[in-house]
């Protein structure tokens, strides 16, 4: 007697097969920052290769104020401009300080025109490790253009009979500058990223540059200046970066206890101006750190 065998069906097993996954981290590692930040970086500054007529007038500009101004007031009287020898040598100061001022304020541009072109959005949308690559990169890029600009005033101002500060002094200097180009870049990106547009940005470049000049202490004493002026400029963080600055120009003996401006409520100390600077860097990148999660249609 013959029979069908029927095979018994396999056991199909509907779950997929469980493939270990690699963990991966939320937290941004440093070297993925770096390799971001050096990368935006080189591509800036391969912008300033192809264009470098943006660094030669940024030497140019600072060379002419110097000249300029040096030549209209080398007739003053002595002591009109406090303990200065010479108004090339009370100029250098605000020169420097103004110079680096100007990069950092325009330092939103070239985010603003990535923002208008598109790339600006597909970069916010990329898995970058941290968005503080871009404010780093441009800091980094500001900070090189305004060391370069400083070593050429600084050169022009011993030409001119201002003298050099020791080497302490210098690095005291680029400490300066250092924490104003950061937080003017913070406060420049911001914004980029809160105006419409490329006009706007301008405009209040325009508005703002010449009347932060004239309300510190780049040109004039505090003590040549009307009481509300008084008041104003040492509100100003331009007259806390170049008040340290000009005092090293006059005295090589200085120390961060050394009073370098006397504002109307009280006598401000080489090292807290620089506290000051730092506090007002800091500050800049905490009001930014919101704006750098927006996305651009």
């Amino acid at each position: 007697m013959s029979g069908t065998v029927t095979p018994s069906k396999p056991e199909i097993n509907w779950q997929p097969d469980v493939v270990s996954q690699v963990p991966v981290s939320d937290k941004a590692g440093v070297g993925e920052f770096v390799q971001e930040t050096l990368a935006l970086t080189k591509r800036l500054f391969i912008q300033l290769q192809r264009r470098p007529s943006t660094l030669i007038a940024g030497v140019i500009q600072p060379l002419m104020w110097l000249i300029l101004f040096g030549a209209l007031f080398q007739n003053a009287p002595k002591g009109l401009f406090g303990e200065s020898l010479s108004y090339a040598q009370f100029l250098s100061a605000g020169v420097i300080v103004f110079t680096a001022f100007a990069g950092a304020l325009n330092a939103g541009l070239p985010v603003m025109f990535d923002r208008e072109f598109g790339f600006l959005n597909r970069l916010l949308v990329a898995p970058l490790a941290s968005r503080f690559s871009i404010v780093a990169a441009s800091a980094i890029y500001i900070v090189a253009l305004s060391f370069i600009q400083a070593v050429v005033i600084v050169a022009a101002s011993a030409v001119m009979g201002a003298g050099v500060p020791n080497i302490a002094g210098l690095g005291a200097i680029a400490l300066i500058v250092f924490l104003l180009v950061i937080g003017m870049t913070a406060l420049s990106l911001g914004l980029a990223f809160v105006l419409p547009g490329h006009i706007e940005l301008i405009a209040v470049i325009f508005v703002t540059n010449l009347p932060l000049l004239f309300a510190s202490t780049a040109l004039a004493p505090l003590s040549f200046m009307p009481k509300w002026l008084q008041l104003v400029a040492s509100l100003n963080p331009l007259s806390y970066a170049i008040e340290p600055i000009r005092y090293l120009y006059l005295h090589g003996d200085w120390s961060l206890g050394s009073v370098v401006m006397e504002a109307p409520w009280a006598s401000i100390t080489f090292g807290g101006a620089v506290l000051v600077l730092f506090g007002f860097a800091t500050a800049a990148l905490v009001i930014i750190s919101p704006l750098l999660r927006r996305r651009f249609a």
